[in-house]
C-alpha cells in the first residue's frame, strides 16, 4: 500500500520517497553481466523475492507464467527509465512498445483510493499476484503525480541499467553511480584513441 499524508511537506529531489523504493526494488530484479542474477526467473525465485518484500503483499504462492508476467512488466518499466536517463537504444520502438504494454496492463490491475482522516492512500483492492502489480502501479501513479517521475531513471552504462533516484539539483544524473560513468568515459576514450590510431597516415 502507497502512502501519500495530507498536509505532508513535499519531497525534496534529494529524499527517497516510500513510492520510489517501491518501485526500485521491482525494477531492480534484473540480471546483467557484473553478477547480478536474475530473481524473476520462474515462480520459485519470483516466490522468495516476495516472501521477503511484505511491501508487495509477502509470501504468495506463484507461478512460472506470474514470473513471466512479472518480467514483462518490469522491462517495459526499466525502458521507461532508460528513456528518463536519454538513452537512445530505449527511444524509438521500444519507447513505444513498453508504453503500449503498461496500457495494456493498467487496466488489468485497478487501483482504490482509500481516505481516512490521516490522510489518502491509493492501493490495489487485488490479492495474490495481482496486488503485486497492483501496488508497483500504485507506487509509479503515486510518485509521478509529485512530478518528479522523470528522476527516476536507469542507469545508461550497459549492461548495468540499474533503477536510481537522481537526486542531483538539476536532475541530469545519467548513472547509478561514480563507478558506471567512469566506465562510459574510460570506453569512449578508448575508442578515439582507436579511432585516432586508425585515421592516422603511415610515413612513408
Amino acid at each position: 500500500m502507497v502512502t501519500a499524508s495530507a498536509g505532508s511537506p513535499e519531497p525534496s529531489p534529494r529524499t527517497v520517497a516510500p513510492t520510489v523504493e517501491t518501485v526500485l526494488a521491482f525494477v531492480n530484479t534484473r540480471a546483467d553481466g557484473s553478477g547480478r542474477r536474475e530473481l524473476f526467473a520462474d515462480g520459485e525465485s519470483f516466490a522468495a523475492w516476495l516472501a521477503e518484500h511484505d511491501a508487495f503483499g509477502g509470501e504468495t504462492v506463484v507461478t512460472d507464467a506470474d514470473a513471466a508476467v512479472a518480467r514483462e512488466l518490469r522491462d517495459a518499466l526499466v525502458t521507461l527509465l532508460l528513456a528518463h536517463s536519454g538513452d537512445e537504444e530505449s527511444l524509438g520502438e521500444p519507447l513505444l512498445c513498453a508504453e503500449r504494454h503498461l496500457r495494456r496492463v493498467g487496466p488489468l490491475y485497478p487501483l482504490a483510493t482509500v481516505v481516512t482522516a490521516g490522510g489518502v492512500e491509493l492501493a490495489s483492492p487485488q490479492a495474490g499476484v495481482p496486488r503485486v502489480f497492483g501496488t508497483v502501479l500504485a507506487a509509479v501513479t503515486t510518485f509521478a503525480q509529485s512530478g518528479d517521475w522523470g528522476r527516476i531513471k536507469a542507469c545508461r552504462n550497459p549492461p548495468c541499467h540499474f533503477g536510481f533516484l537522481d537526486r542531483t539539483r538539476n536532475g541530469g544524473g545519467l548513472y547509478c553511480s561514480t563507478g558506471c560513468g567512469s566506465q562510459v568515459s574510460m570506453r569512449k576514450h578508448r575508442r578515439r584513441q582507436r579511432e585516432g590510431s586508425a585515421g592516422q597516415t603511415p610515413e612513408a
